[in-house]
């Protein structure tokens, strides 16, 4: 690690395109340890902070092991690099992570930030897809989420579809609703929901075997979480969620295709917000 203590840089690092700012102990943890699965984006990753505490030489600790850089900054320049962010980000607690080579489209978002930012929020809904890994289906889930007044999709890094950014199909099947539906991509989706019940959403799981939706009234502040059409919500995923819901069906197949079951689900927690 480099603990050289370096003057602020007349250029504020959020200023250039291909570099993300991240903020947030769990961020930039969940950042870190990320790189046991992909060690290779090592070299893209550069750690500043000012007062090395419990939390931050925690991280230091985990980032060395995978030989990500490290400075030991003074405090203005952390504040000179948070600069640009949002106010909810901008409180950096001693230690901020850079990240090259992330050119971010303009609905992809920083789950973190997202939250931070839509917390008091008092009517949100959120869809969470958990091994989703078909592009057409995530393009016409999003084409749903957009007409269904869905605030947030979020997908996995690992178990999903790669390249959700500028992915041809995804744009084409959404008709272009990819381009403005907000979409966050974490590191660990049980860990995601666990973030959101405590900014107090309701997490619903889909199964068939769950709670006819037509019984249902979904919390003011819902967390839908749609699972793949063969395995469905992973098991510690599942154990998240505050109730399983159901469509009704009549047919004489297993089960509806997971983009069908979505929009069909957004609709109705759209249709009974509305009719409260």
């Amino acid at each position: 690690m480099n603990l050289v203590l370096v003057e602020a840089e007349k250029n504020t690092r959020t200023a250039v395109d291909d570099k993300k700012i991240i903020t947030g102990f769990h961020a930039i943890e969940e950042r870190v340890l990320a790189l046991q699965k992909d060690p290779s984006k090592a070299p893209n990753m550069h750690i500043y902070y000012s007062k090395p505490g419990p939390r931050i030489k925690k991280i230091l600790a985990s980032a060395q092991k995978y030989c990500v850089l490290s400075s030991q900054v003074y405090e203005s320049t952390l504040n000179s690099m948070v600069s640009e962010l949002s106010e909810a980000l901008q409180d950096h607690r001693g230690i901020v992570l850079e990240v090259k080579g992330e050119k971010k489209a303009a609905n992809l978002v920083d789950f973190d930030a997202w939250l931070a930012e839509n917390k008091s929020a008092e009517t949100k809904t959120v869809l969470i897809l958990d091994s989703v890994t078909d592009p057409h289906n995530v393009g016409a889930i999003l084409r749903s989420a957009d007409q269904f007044a869905c605030n947030l999709v979020v997908i996995p890094e690992n178990r999903a579809v790669s390249n959700i950014d500028g992915n041809d199909i995804i744009l084409r099947t959404s008709a272009g609703a990819s381009s403005w539906v907000p979409v966050a991509v974490v590191t660990n989706l049980v860990r995601t929901a666990q973030a959101l019940k405590e900014a107090g959403f309701w997490i619903y799981g889909a199964d068939a075997g769950g709670e006819n939706v037509t019984n249902l009234s979904f919390a003011d502040k819902t967390c839908l979480i749609m699972g793949s059409e063969g395995s469905g919500i992973a098991r510690l995923l599942e154990e998240q969620c505050d109730t399983i819901v159901s469509i009704p069906t009549a047919g004489k197949i297993d089960s509806l295709n997971v983009s069908v079951a979505a929009g069909v689900l957004l609709y109705e927690i759209k249709r009974k917000n509305l009719s409260k």
